[in-house]
């Protein structure tokens, strides 16, 4: 009988492995690299930012990507709340080199780059003070008509950004305090 049992576990193991379903090692070998970034670097994305070895999604926790940031560009110059954002209140931190993040009920929620700095860039390598033909090249560019804010763009859905005097002035993704 308990010959016939284990014969029975055996039978049914089997039968639940469908043989397309990768071990866990082989997943992780078939999973995109994420990007490269040095230790004091930040690389922006539309979906999060990745900030030395630490990539994080919107809706990554504050105090986990303020630490990381902080790790890569140094201690925040400034924070606080905006209580007269249009989305609701809008906590924020702004590093060295330009980067201002945006936080709602602890969780990040944007972004916004407004300096050149030799350690952030948009994914593609795109920095600010590019010239606007460079960024007039990219997949995905298109202007905002009408926009109340300026030469104001889009690069795909996720990202926006500002031309000045020729040049990228200013990037951002997600939630925003912009008043149109």
């Amino acid at each position: 009988m308990r010959v016939l049992a284990l014969s029975a576990l055996a039978l049914a193991a089997t039968a639940c492995d469908s043989g397309d379903v990768p071990t866990p090692s082989e997943a992780a070998q078939l999973r995109p690299s994420a990007p490269q970034v040095e230790a004091d670097e930040v690389l922006l994305r539309g979906d999060g930012l990745v900030a030395g070895n630490e990539a994080f999604y919107l809706a990554a926790g504050q105090r986990e990507v303020e630490g990381a940031i902080a790790r890569a560009l140094g201690k925040a110059s400034e924070g606080g709340t905006n209580d007269a954002c249009g989305a609701g209140p809008v906590a924020y931190s702004t590093f060295p080199g330009g980067l201002t993040v945006n936080f709602q009920d602890g969780s990040l929620v944007g972004w916004l780059w407004r300096d050149a700095s030799e350690n952030i860039e948009l994914a593609g390598e795109i920095a600010i003070g590019a010239p606007r033909s460079e960024i007039e090249a990219e997949d995905g560019f298109a202007m905002i008509e009408g926009s109340t804010l300026g030469e104001e763009f889009s690069l795909g859905e996720r990202v926006g950004g500002f031309f000045e005097d020729g040049e990228l002035s200013m990037l951002y993704a997600g939630t925003q305090c912009f008043f149109r």
